[in-house]
């Protein structure tokens, strides 16, 4: 929050422009007394020691008015630092979030951005930004409710006043693919007046390749076991003509289909167990 937007420092600022209008009010005020006192005292030919008396109080309330004009300029530089310094706690308390947060101005650009966003979004600086420049290659997922493009989330936080969720499949600048997690959640003042909105960003590509990778494989869990059911089956009648037949030759023939049969199972047990192939988040993946 800048100084031009905090409630405190405006209260000051008039109050400090109301003490310096009343100051100048009452050095007019005092002047005029002066000159008549001035006036009154040359038509009486001569002065008394009593006479210097609104004098003195000329310079005791100009005093006085210096004083409070110092009090107030006081106040307001403390008021300033502690403004700059609730500012720079913020800054730091964004700086180190593992989250990407952005603030989205009432324009619909980007006026700020803590590192972690920076490094999700994969930009050196989106700040001057608006969402359609940085989400332009951002698919939103089937699973968003309610669906919609970030501009519109964006816009309806800054302009409806109205919070929303999205999911992405958003590709870098380097051509990473990611996917990602938004809150887009509008921010008022203390007043009530819209400032933007700001933007939370959760990176979910790991959990995500993990979900997938676990996917893939109960599908070759699956499939092996079709694979496995016919090789014991088929493993299964070769060992029942072995035992039944009367030919050497013959017999021979089916132990060697039997070992080929087994070759084959035990193939396809070592690629089960090797895992599935990792799933890559470049985009060539």
């Amino acid at each position: 929050m800048t100084l031009a937007g905090n409630p405190v420092v405006m209260r000051m600022v008039g109050l400090f422009l109301v003490s310096g209008f009343a100051f100048l009010l009452g050095v007019t005020f005092i002047r005029r007394m002066r000159r008549s006192l001035t006036e009154e005292s040359t038509l009486a030919g001569g002065s008394t020691p009593g006479e210097s008396l609104p004098l003195h109080t000329y310079h005791a309330v100009i005093q006085q008015l210096k004083q409070q004009k110092h009090e107030l300029q006081s106040l307001r530089l403390v008021e300033r630092n502690r403004a700059k310094s609730t500012e720079n706690i913020s800054a730091a308390v964004l700086s180190h979030l593992s989250s990407g947060v952005m603030f989205f101005a009432s324009t619909g650009l980007v006026r700020q951005a803590n590192a972690a966003a920076k490094h999700i979004l994969g930009f050196a600086s989106p700040v001057g930004m608006s969402a359609v420049e940085i989400f332009r290659q951002a698919t939103v997922s089937a699973s968003s409710r309610p669906r919609g493009t970030v501009t519109e989330a964006v816009h309806a936080g800054v302009r409806e006043n109205t919070a929303s969720g999205l999911q992405l499949e958003y590709l870098t600048p380097s051509g990473e693919k990611r996917f990602l997690e938004i809150t887009i959640t509008p921010v008022n003042s203390s007043s009530g007046d819209a400032l933007g909105a700001a933007c939370l960003i959760n990176d979910k590509t790991e959990v995500t390749l993990i979900q997938q990778q676990q996917e893939l494989r109960g599908e070759m869990s699956a499939e092996m076991a079709l694979k496995l059911r016919s090789s014991l089956t088929t493993i299964s009648g070769y060992a029942g003509q072995l035992a039944v037949s009367p030919d050497l030759e013959q017999a021979r023939q089916i132990a060697a289909d039997i070992a080929s049969e087994a070759a084959q199972l035990n193939h396809t047990i070592g690629g089960f167990l090797s895992g599935p192939r990792p799933v890559k988040a470049a985009a060539g993946a």
